[in-house]
């Protein structure tokens, strides 16, 4: 059969090398019942961190990295799934545990595929890609709590990053007042484009304070984490509600108990790589219709499969905005 490209990352006695390989169709994991051709894929932090060896996200060698991808099924033994169908996939180990989608063909489990919206194309979908979906999780996480936007200003931590540039779309397109906080102010113009009211700088949330913060947020969309979450936490409002998918500072939590116990905040956990399925085509659908297809054109642009270790060395030093589209 013939081969394909992909990228392949390998560790040996230590050494770790990531490569564009030509690999055989053969070496596809047994462990799927669907075979897919990969139209697009995309790159999330947790891929930057497999391509560049940053953190143990890879649990086994070799690997092809790709957490996210949309395309059409080639063959398929699962019943849910025929050739010519078309999908994304998100998470579920895939990139770490099981061959990912950063090459032109992947093996899958027909379990964990999405059927593609109507109204998105496989591009649009991979600038949304986990980030996006991941934003869009943290926003039925707060309307799940109660929070609309009649309760007042949302904060968005790690704005300029994939999650926080279009949970800011989301937000202001349903009418919430965003505050968008970053790190880089000279991003100031593209995070207003996007929709945030307000623009503040993370040191202003990145190192410790005070266990009760004077009150403002009625919600925060947070994927910063340690002293950045603690003290959005000691600043929402009574009965607020903070939604944490990430651990962009770290994945401490050097925070009190007292905006829980004396002001009734709720963290709600975002969890985006084992959600259920049902979880899943809720949120895709919602995107589908709510995402703004401009701003999602300025937030994202599209590399080759060449461009990815660029792309993930941007993302670990924190100079990348928004989110890059990989063209398989």
């Amino acid at each position: 059969m013939p081969t394909f490209r992909g990228i392949l990352l390998t560790k040996t006695d230590e050494v770790f090398s990531a490569s564009v390989n030509a690999l055989d169709h053969a070496s596809l994991p047994v462990e799927g019942d669907v075979e897919v051709a990969i139209e697009y894929s995309t790159i999330n932090y947790k891929d930057a961190l497999a391509l560049t060896n940053t953190a143990p996200v890879v649990r086994r060698w070799p690997m092809v990295p790709g957490i996210d991808g949309a395309g059409t099924v080639v063959l398929s033994s699962h019943p849910a799934w025929k050739t010519g169908d078309r999908f994304i996939l998100n998470g579920f180990g895939v990139g770490e545990t099981h061959w990912g989608c950063l090459a032109e063909t992947a093996k899958l489990k027909g379990d964990w595929l999405v059927p593609l919206p109507a109204g998105l194309t496989a591009k649009q979908s991979m600038a949304i890609g986990t980030a996006g979906y991941t934003a869009m999780l943290c926003l039925m996480a707060l309307e799940k709590h109660g929070v609309s936007p009649a309760s007042g200003e949302i904060l968005v931590t790690g704005a300029s990053g994939g999650v926080g540039s279009i949970a800011i779309s989301l937000l202001s397109s349903l009418g919430f007042n965003v505050v968008a906080s970053t790190g880089k102010l000279s991003e100031a113009s593209y995070l207003k484009a996007l929709g945030a009211n307000d623009v503040i700088d993370r040191a202003t949330l990145g190192a410790p304070g005070k266990p009760l913060q004077k009150e403002r947020w009625a919600g925060v969309v947070d994927s910063v984490g340690s002293f950045t979450l603690a003290n959005a936490c000691a600043q929402t409002r009574y009965g607020g509600v903070v939604a944490a998918c990430g651990l962009a500072q770290g994945m401490d939590f050097p925070a009190s108990v007292a905006p829980f116990i004396l002001r009734g905040i709720t963290l709600a956990g975002v969890d985006s790589v084992m959600a259920t399925l049902a979880l899943r085509e809720t949120a895709w659908r919602r995107l589908a219709t709510e995402i703004d297809g401009a701003k999602l054109q300025a937030i994202s642009r599209e590399i080759s499969l060449d461009q990815t270790f660029a792309a993930a060395a941007e993302i670990m030093a924190g100079t990348l905005r928004g989110r890059v589209v990989v063209k398989l």
